[in-house]
């Protein structure tokens, strides 16, 4: 296809939703609400127009009615610069200008009204971008590319703007899975505390890969550290405790999450433990694990899990890093791909990819557990969650 029309990954994303408006609140800007922006797969049967947001109040939970916040093709994850002024999304696409390639979109963001305005794209150099992450100044900006099997690194411009990529890192090989690892599949890129390395979570070679960071010549540098998963576990995000001594990953391809240690110097990692992320005695082909999240006060970890439909919380061992499997509480939706932590760590909202819904929870501070509430909101394949303060 030519033009500005592109082929998606998940053509086949099922049944749209209406936004409607029970249960949420006007907007009203006050000082302590905070800005959540959506994104969205927009192809196949969805509804879906591009980016969201919606206004948060951590003092109920309650949100507002979800508006459009910028137009634009399967933007399935979101990173916002440092600084609060500009939006970065992967455009989860096949194709891009006749090649085998997703995009990337630099968005300025309105903090009067919460919108975005577009400035520009860059190809992604790979097929369906998954990922998306910024450095803390917000002068690079790092994307994985789930079919491309590769990372790339994007410098910025004055104006927030994509420059050209920098860089671009090849994985190859595969796993045990023929159906799923027939190849390099990134998932995830991220940063360590102090920004020397890079970490990217590949499904296909069951690896994580760490690249050190080459800021001044804006390149990802191989080393031979990162850890090496079971065969056929499937790493897919990775989130750092606190403390910066430890690391969760959560394995998608056997549901499970896994604690481990963290070598500063080396960017390596040593293996604490892994547990499953379901209840004892649950089995079935059609679980895998999507997101994970550390309370901020270090103290929990949570792990959504699709088909079971469910977050996964457990208590973690500052000293040790082990886990204890606290309860799994039911999303009130299907497909929980993608969920957060707000800001002051009171709530936790779910976004339910095949229910059409973000469903808000009440967090325990003290215990980790999770309260369903009646506060839900309607809106059109939600991928991504991602708070703003402001």
């Amino acid at each position: 296809m030519s033009g500005n029309r592109h082929i998606s990954r998940r053509a086949f994303i099922a049944a749209a939703a209406i936004l409607p408006t029970a249960n949420i609140m006007t907007i009203a800007q006050a000082e302590n609400e905070f800005t959540l922006y959506v994104g969205t797969y927009t192809s196949g049967t969805s509804s879906s127009k591009g980016i969201y947001f919606l206004r948060f109040d951590p003092r109920t939970g309650r949100l507002s009615e979800p508006q459009l916040a910028a137009e634009a093709e399967e933007p399935s994850f979101l990173a916002i610069g440092p600084n609060g002024k500009y939006l970065y999304a992967v455009n989860e696409t096949l194709k891009y200008e006749g090649k085998d390639s997703g995009y990337v979109s630099a968005y300025s963001i309105n903090k009067a009204d919460c919108g975005l305005t577009f400035i520009n794209c860059q190809p992604s150099h790979g097929a369906a971008p998954c990922h998306i992450s910024t450095t803390k100044k917000g002068d690079l900006v790092l994307v994985a590319n789930y079919l491309g099997g590769n990372v790339a690194v994007f410098p910025t411009g004055k104006d927030g703007e994509l420059l050209p990529a920098s860089d671009i890192k090849q994985h190859t090989g595969k796993g045990p899975n023929a159906a799923r690892q027939e190849s390099a599949h990134a998932h995830s890129i991220m940063l360590s505390p102090d920004e020397k390395f890079a970490f990217v979570n590949d499904l296909g070679i069951d690896r994580v890969v760490t690249y050190a960071l080459d800021k001044e010549n804006k390149k990802l540098i191989a080393t031979d550290s990162g850890h090496h998963t079971k065969p056929g576990a499937g790493p897919r995000h990775f989130k750092f405790h606190p403390n910066e001594k430890f690391a969760f990953i959560n394995n998608e391809m056997d549901v499970t999450v896994s604690s481990l240690a963290f070598d500063r110097r080396s960017g390596g990692f040593t293996e604490v433990e892994t547990h499953s992320t379901l209840p004892v005695g649950r089995k079935s082909k059609n679980d895998s694990v999507a997101d994970l999240h550390v309370s901020p006060d270090g103290r929990f970890l949570y792990v959504s899990n699709r088909g079971h439909d469910s977050i996964a919380v457990f208590a973690v061992n500052e000293k040790t890093g082990s886990l204890t499997a606290k309860e799994f509480v039911s999303t009130g939706g299907k497909t929980p791909r993608n969920f957060a932590i707000d800001p002051t760590g009171r709530f936790l909202l779910a976004a339910n990819q095949d229910s059409n819904s973000i469903t808000v929870f009440k967090r325990h501070k003290q215990t980790g557990k999770l309260t369903p509430t009646d506060i839900s909101v309607m809106i059109p394949k939600p991928v991504c969650l991602i708070f703003s303060c402001g």
